[in-house]
């Protein structure tokens, strides 16, 4: 059984408060299942966006696993900002994460 949405943001909210990095929840999206995106500032004006990781990458263990929505590692926050802009058009019931470490941690399990 998957963890609820809410309750994963509000863990991840406070693990990385716990390790010294800014996280702020920019949309709320619905409480049971909406999809989560994290999108990660380095504060030099590179930053990186997760998302979902496709079902094909599930493993067990791991209640939630993302992925870089992007090829690059790092993409300038304007691009960050209109991928997020598009999957909102797409999906009202997204979840968006902004979390702000210059050391560029997402604190995520990636696929």
């Amino acid at each position: 059984m998957r963890l609820r949405s809410d309750i994963w943001v509000s863990a991840y909210l406070r693990r990385c408060a716990v390790e010294g990095a800014a996280a702020y929840l920019r949309r709320r999206g619905a409480a049971e299942a909406g999809a989560i995106f994290v999108k990660l500032d380095r504060l030099d004006g590179a930053c990186a966006l997760f998302s979902p990781a496709p079902q094909s990458e599930a493993r067990e263990g791991f209640d939630r696993l993302f992925a870089r929505a992007h090829r690059e590692d790092w993409i300038e926050p304007a691009d960050a900002e209109a991928r997020l802009a598009r999957e909102q058009k797409f999906d009202s019931d997204l979840w968006i994460v902004e979390v702000e470490d210059r050391q560029g941690r997402h604190f995520l399990d990636l696929a």
